[in-house]
């Protein structure tokens, strides 16, 4: 019998038994595994005998992590760095050299933005940034050199959701490899290998680990795409530690309790937004009024907690609302339990890839407390803000 995904996330790969008997998996806080003899030695040195020998390239702990996230994302196999940019960077870089060319779609992550469009540049990695909310708008921008699609689906601030299954087509018509960064909406809610994207990552700082209290990233691919992001871990090590990797291991645990809840709570306070008479716009593809509902519905399982809204005005309000908020807290990042509050006035500053972000644009993570003190903290700010 084919297990679901809340009973996989709880037991897929555990073996009491080989770790004493512990439920809770031990933490293997090893840099170094001996060999019992010279001849095991030589053995792995051969490809005779598989074994942990140096923690950059291989921990039980970490392991274990890696093989979780690997199922839940329908991938075959799952690298986990030390950070979000280190699985993306290196899985970037896995795929393109001197002279290759790059497509972005629009609204992709602050720090990645910057990595493919300038500091690529350096190796002679070129990129052209498109809308591609039309997929004609891909096609146009392929070269003979382009090596990869790179995107987010939903994106950062806008939300806007991209068609998974257009751009993978259109990626495999023409030799080119795809990479989202799935950390919106997580394994639980979307996978986008089933739509034919070749390579998944996650910043698991986010809602993996769901607490706040780590710095994380993972890739999923399959087994040869793995083979270049081994060499970028072995290479420039960004591999993670033991303790961060059963950090995130523990996080998932109650993955599933958690994006529930998150989605329940921002739909209420989505629809809360979209019926204030100061909100202008609320970005949410959860609502069945957005505009990107029905395609997100198509490849989606759910709607995870972050959304973003523009409200009436101008900076005074902005500010005064943002100041007035007393359970939101004004701090970057998400995915974690608390509810977190940030201006997106300097997201796209200079981006040439969005042009029209709103000046009045919040962000807002909404976290696991009680949907009705968030909306009555919400409401309360909105009336000082105006006032």
């Amino acid at each position: 019998m084919q297990r679901k995904i809340k009973t996989n996330i709880e037991h897929y790969g555990e073996d009491y038994q080989k770790f004493l008997g512990a439920i809770a998996p031990p933490i293997f806080e090893a840099s170094n595994f001996a060999f019992s003899s010279y001849e095991e030695l030589e053995m792995h040195g051969r490809g005779e005998v598989n074994k942990f020998v140096y923690t950059r390239g291989g921990n039980p702990t970490i392991n274990l992590l890696e093989e979780k996230i690997a199922m839940l994302e329908k991938g075959e196999a799952c690298r986990a760095f030390s950070s979000g940019m280190g699985a993306i960077t290196s899985s970037i870089l896995s795929l393109v050299k001197s002279g290759d060319h790059i497509i972005c779609l629009r609204g992709i992550y602050g720090p990645t933005y910057d990595f493919v469009y300038n500091y690529l540049k350096n190796f002679g990695i070129s990129s052209t940034f498109v809308d591609g909310r039309n997929a004609d708008d891909i096609k146009s921008a392929i070269k003979p050199n382009t090596k990869l699609i790179y995107l987010e689906s939903p994106n950062t601030f806008l939300f806007e959701v991209f068609d998974l299954r257009a751009i993978s087509k259109i990626a495999k018509e023409n030799g080119i490899y795809t990479i989202i960064d799935n950390t919106w909406a997580t394994p639980y809610f979307q996978n986008p290998i089933e739509h034919g994207i070749d390579i998944v990552v996650h910043s698991a700082s986010k809602y993996l680990g769901g607490h706040s209290d780590v710095v994380a990233g993972v890739v999923v691919t399959n087994k040869d795409l793995i083979k270049g992001i081994d060499r970028n871990v072995h290479l420039l090590g960004g591999i993670i530690g033991p303790f961060e990797a059963w950090l995130i291991l523990r996080g998932l645990r109650s993955l599933p309790a958690r994006m529930e809840l998150h989605q329940s709570n921002t739909i209420k306070i989505a629809e809360f937004l979209n019926e204030h008479p100061r909100v202008i716009r609320v970005n949410y593809p959860g609502l069945k009024t957005n505009p990107y509902h029905q395609l997100a519905i198509s490849q989606m399982r759910g709607f995870s907690g972050l959304m973003s809204f523009e409200i009436d005005g101008g900076k005074k309000e902005l500010r005064k609302f943002i100041n007035s908020l007393k359970i939101f807290t004004i701090a970057v990042s998400w995915g974690g339990y608390e509810s977190l509050v940030i201006p997106g006035e300097q997201v796209f500053k200079d981006r040439i890839d969005v042009k029209d972000c709103p000046s009045q644009l919040i962000r807002i993570s909404v976290g696991l407390e009680d949907v009705d003190d968030l909306i009555a903290d919400l409401d309360n700010a909105l009336k000082n803000a105006f006032s």
